[in-house]
């Protein structure tokens, strides 16, 4: 596991607010807590003025930041800059918090603490937020007591946050005078007409407050808090507080409508709904019940810096296949983000932590019944008949050789290079689970090495393969451009290059890209597709000279799919030659040769 230093950077510009500033550091007092090396940094640190009660976390200036290796980078910067995202991902894997920029797209991993209206993130986690220790018994609007019992006088909280930058604290708070007991939290950071508010309410009898870093603790005290949507809403609904937003701009009112909270509307013409709406004898009962089954779909669990102290990024700065700069996401899943290259065409992945797959016995014993419905050695003599089949299509491209060397990556238990042997070739197996390499050596008889290809030096005079092989490994490989130059290095010239792998471009992916990704193994770093690799491997030196499409369901065709199980009958044989036709099997194999004059990619 990565446990490197971390650096977290907030947005503390004008007209931020001061939420991106405390969620950020509380990450930072979180990550300590949890062993890991954080960071504060604030861009533009000596611009501002800060207050004294954001000084006890550790920030770090320029000079820092250049200083460490960092295991990755928070970016909680709101709406990110190009220059600023391409000057943080060149240092570290950089993940966005509630990121709203044009750079979006191109962060490595995303986590969403508040609902948005952009793109999917990896994750969306409100549950992670600062959230208040304090509590109330249920959300009831006329205090903590019983349904039945007499109301009490409302409490009401008005905040709106550290900066309030649509200046909606006066006019919301008139607008409610009279209704209840209100208490007023003046902005923080932006206090230009603090004093001109300040007097005018606590001259109307309202209880004025003036900054209060920590206000998610106090917020059982109240019952009903108005605000807009950002942290103190969520807080509110996780302290069993009813809330309602009033907006402070036309984007801040989708946010809410999309959450599923009660806004009156925005700015003042929504503030001046508020004494009509709360005159009504069913609405605050209403909102208490709406405000509940919001709450009911966001469940506390870890906090955040809990969550990423556990991340160790693997993530390629560009296309691994063909070494091209770009960020853009394909498909996002909590722990794992996929990337198409825009030179390639290569799906590439990356991870928040290592795949939780160990390639020992039980990844072709149990693993592979998961898969397949019976173990790698129960299918041994079905395995063998596919590696014959295999092996002619590659005695179709070798020019003469009395005995091919073969070199197969990957081998498992040896099939093919039995498959192999029994063709006429002289096989050598390299894999990486021992309890497999033994299987080969003693009860096969064939020579095997142990060990992760290309970083697995062979012994002398382990090169000028006539074939090497790879089934259903190359995806495998978290930089096939460093297996394929390997591989071109090992080859005769005129020597193929044989291997197998999962589509994209066949049914279950065209049916559904994100299912077929979502199921896609951990340790499945490329996505292969049959219309790139004619390309991708002339990079390497390789002509491609066939690919056979393999791996046909038809029972996986939407729609038709539920009435072909049985896998036969003439409908399912019409459905079956379908697949073929239009080559939409789920896997293919690939066969290709060593140019004359290879040169390395």
């Amino acid at each position: 596991m990565n446990s490197g230093p971390i650096l977290v950077v907030p947005a503390f510009e004008q007209g931020q607010g001061g939420g991106h500033l405390i969620r950020s550091q509380v990450l930072v007092r979180d990550l300590r807590t949890q062993g890991r090396e954080a960071y504060l940094h604030i861009p533009g640190l000596g611009t501002r003025i800060i207050s004294e009660v954001y000084l006890d976390t550790p920030l770090l200036g320029e000079a820092g930041v250049d200083g460490k290796q960092w295991s990755f980078i928070v970016l909680d910067r709101f709406r990110t800059k190009r220059e600023e995202f391409v000057r943080w991902s060149r240092i570290a894997p950089v993940i966005g918090i509630d990121e709203g920029g044009a750079c979006r797209e191109e962060f490595d991993f995303l986590i969403d603490l508040l609902p948005g209206l952009l793109s999917p993130p990896n994750l969306l986690a409100p549950w992670m937020l600062p959230l208040p220790k304090k509590r109330r018994g249920a959300f009831l609007c006329g205090g903590p007591q019983a349904p039945h019992a007499p109301r009490k006088c409302l409490k009401m909280l008005v905040s709106f946050g550290a900066e309030d930058p649509a200046g909606l604290t006066l006019p919301v708070s008139l607008a409610l005078i009279g209704i209840g007991e209100l208490t007023v939290v003046l902005s923080m950071l932006h206090q230009k007409g603090n004093r001109e508010v300040k007097e005018t309410l606590m001259s109307r009898g309202v209880r004025v407050i003036e900054g209060v870093p920590e206000l998610r603790e106090y917020l059982a005290d109240y019952d009903l808090v108005i605000t807009h949507f950002g942290l103190t809403a969520f807080e509110s609904l996780y302290a069993k507080v009813p809330v309602l937003l009033v907006s402070p701009s036309a984007y801040h009112e989708k946010l809410a409508k999309n959450a599923g909270f009660v806004s009156v509307g925005i700015g003042r013409q929504g503030a001046s709904r508020l004494p009509r709406l709360m005159g009504a004898t069913d609405f605050l009962p209403a909102l208490g019940k709406k405000c509940e089954k919001i709450a009911a779909q966001y469940k506390a669990a870890q906090s955040l810096g809990t969550f990423l102290a556990t991340y160790s990024p693997l993530v390629s700065p560009s296309c691994p296949c063909c070494g091209a700069a770009n960020h853009r996401a394909l498909v996002r899943f909590p722990d794992r983000t996929y990337r198409r290259c825009t030179e390639c065409g290569m799906v590439y992945m990356l991870r928040s932590s290592p795949p939780p797959i160990e390639y020992a016995k039980d990844y072709f014993f149990d693993f592979y019944k998961k898969q397949y419905g019976k173990t790698y050695l129960e299918d041994f003599p079905g395995l063998i008949q596919t590696g014959k089949t295999r092996v002619q299509h590659i005695k179709a491209l070798l020019s003469s050789s009395a005995k091919p060397r073969l070199l197969d990556i990957g081998c498992a238990y040896g099939p093919f290079l039995v498959a192999a042997q029994e063709e006429g070739f002289s096989p050598t197996g390299l894999e990486a689970a021992e309890d497999a390499v033994r299987y080969v050596q003693d009860e096969l008889a064939i020579p095997c090495f142990r060990g992760l290809f290309p970083d697995t030096p062979l012994p002398a005079g382990a090169e000028g393969f006539d074939v090497i092989s790879l089934w259903y490994v190359i995806e495998h490989f978290k930089e096939p451009h460093q297996v394929l130059n390997a591989i071109g290095k090992l080859l005769k010239p005129g020597g193929v290059l044989a291997f197998s792998t999962p589509s994209l471009a066949g049914i279950s992916g065209r049916v559904s890209r994100i299912r077929f990704l979502d199921k896609s193994p951990a340790d499945h770093w490329t996505i292969w597709e049959p219309r790139q690799v004619r390309s991708i491997l002339a990079r390497f030196g390789f002509r491609l000279k066939k690919i056979i499409v393999t791996g046909h369901h038809p029972e996986r065709f939407p729609l038709i799919g539920t009435f072909l199980a049985g896998k036969q009958g003439p409908l399912y044989r019409f459905f079956l030659h379908l697949s073929h036709l239009f080559r939409l099997g789920d896997t293919f194999e690939v066969y290709a040769v060593k140019s004359p004059r290879q040169g390395l990619h």
